[in-house]
């Protein structure tokens, strides 16, 4: 079993070239620029995240389908059940999630064999299909940005600190770990 802290913002809440810090495909170079060995593509692991990149943040605004997406603590819940549900369908280990009016936190294990970017799209694809049997769909057709972090815990002391990180999230609508539920 392979365990992963999943990450993902709601439509439009978290945009490239937020002043907060952003991981995106800004890189110091382009493709077909020459091989320079000091150069970084910044949505690797362990690269350092962009920032307050005001013209990239203005243009993605300018291309957004419709308003941002901010959940309600109603929307919380249906969505961390939703999560159970997911998990326990697919045989995968949820040791703790979070869920915040503007993006998720999960903790979760699943065999070696099991794609992580398949692990991220259940999870959002289940939470919105729920999501949009209760209110309708946002104005933008989506909940949820494309794609999401996928880090992969390498140690005991990787999921602990994971756990502990999801656990302390800064005003969260919901909080679980395997032992408990918090709203």
């Amino acid at each position: 079993m392979l365990t992963w802290l999943l990450t993902f913002t709601t439509y439009g809440t978290w945009l490239p070239g937020d002043a907060r810090g952003f991981v995106g495909r800004v890189r110091d170079q382009r493709d077909d620029d020459p091989v320079v060995p000091t150069r970084k593509e910044h949505d690797l692991p362990g690269t350092q995240y962009d920032s307050d990149c005001s013209g990239l943040y203005c243009s993605a605004r300018m291309l957004m389908k419709g308003e941002p997406v901010w959940l309600t603590k109603e929307q919380a819940e249906l969505i961390g059940n939703q999560f159970h549900e997911t998990a326990t369908y697919r045989s995968w280990t949820l040791s703790a999630f979070a869920i915040m009016a503007n993006h998720v936190h999960l903790v979760v294990s699943a065999f070696e064999d099991v794609l992580t970017d398949r692990m991220l799209q259940s999870f959002k694809s289940y939470a919105s299909r729920s999501l949009n049997q209760r209110w309708p769909k946002p104005t933008s057709g989506t909940w949820w940005t494309q794609s999401g972090s996928r880090r992969l815990l390498k140690d005991d002391g990787a999921v602990d600190s994971a756990i502990r990180y999801v656990m302390e999230q800064y005003r969260p609508w919901v909080v679980y770990t395997s032992s408990k539920w918090t709203v």
